[in-house]
């Protein structure tokens, strides 16, 4: 259940000069880019209250987007990815998708993350067994978009899109899943675990879904699981449901311009990146 915007504590401001403003925080340029509006907003859910970033235009009413966050949680990366998404006209919603364990931001980039250290790597498994059971998930999803049909910022005669990044990959899946009647929309980039082979493996809730899927694949988890994006494809064709699956020439992580460091440097690909974008976009007109 959503909260109302009257009864919420957050902090509001408007990117009067977003013209110049956020093309220099993303490096993109819009045909037409709005000014934008973010605030911190609490919503509820089964398990309590979910901290998250609200950004959407600063006037009128546009389809809403959820996107799940990498493991490393909402932080500034994800806010900027969000605001680059509201001035192209959408109102969208990223949560802490952690709220059960702590309130965010839990890192405040992923840049300096070293995965080699078994304790980051305890503090990252204990956030992400916090979201990952299904119930959990579905739970959230069904909250996100109650929030973001609750909202006069939200065009609820669209439907709503939702993306994720490495284990937001199949919470995007979950949520198409969870909410089919509202979810339009959904896409995943460099997403782990979205094949199993346990019952509950997001490839199998295919025929949940009624929304257009798409499937960014980085080439090292390709090489590492060959067999996934076959098997994600025959899942979503023998559900009737349209979906594309691309592998590209990137390493996991390439969307994010705070990734890690391997080998000396980022794994962030830009023009990969702004590939994965404009597929995005593309995705995302659909829900007009």
């Amino acid at each position: 259940m959503a909260t109302d915007n009257h009864d919420i504590s957050r902090r509001d401001f408007i990117a009067r000069s977003v013209a110049a403003g956020l093309i220099a925080a993303t490096g993109h340029s819009f045909a037409a880019t709005l000014a934008v509006v973010e605030s911190d907003v609490t919503v509820k859910t089964p398990d309590g209250e979910c901290d998250a970033a609200f950004i959407h235009p600063a006037s009128g009413v546009y389809p809403g987007v959820i996107i799940w966050s990498d493991a490393a949680g909402l932080r500034p990366a994800m806010r900027d990815m969000a605001k680059r998404l509201a001035a192209d006209g959408y109102s969208v919603l990223v949560p802490n998708p952690f709220y059960r364990v702590s309130k965010a931001p839990q890192f405040t980039t992923a840049a300096n993350l070293d995965f080699s250290d078994p304790d980051l790597m305890t503090k990252i498994l204990t956030l992400m067994s916090s979201v990952q059971p299904p119930a959990n998930a579905e739970k959230d999803a069904v909250a996100y978009v109650a929030f973001l049909d609750a909202q006069p910022q939200v065009d609820r005669t669209k439907k709503i899109g939702t993306q994720g990044y490495c284990m937001g990959g199949p919470l995007v899946v979950r949520t198409a899943a969870a909410a089919p009647d509202r979810i339009g929309a959904g896409a995943s980039f460099h997403g782990g675990g979205l094949v199993t082979d346990k019952p509950d493996s997001p490839h199998l809730l295919a025929p949940k879904i009624k929304a257009r899927m798409y499937f960014g694949v980085a080439q090292n988890d390709d090489e590492r699981q060959p067999e996934a994006k076959d098997k994600l494809r025959e899942s979503f064709a023998t559900a009737g449901v349209p979906a594309e699956i691309e592998v590209y020439p990137a390493k996991h992580g390439w969307c994010m311009p705070d990734a890690p460091v391997e080998g000396g440097a980022s794994l962030y690909d830009k023009a990969q990146a702004e590939r994965a974008w404009a597929k995005l976009v593309a995705l995302y007109r659909t829900l007009r």
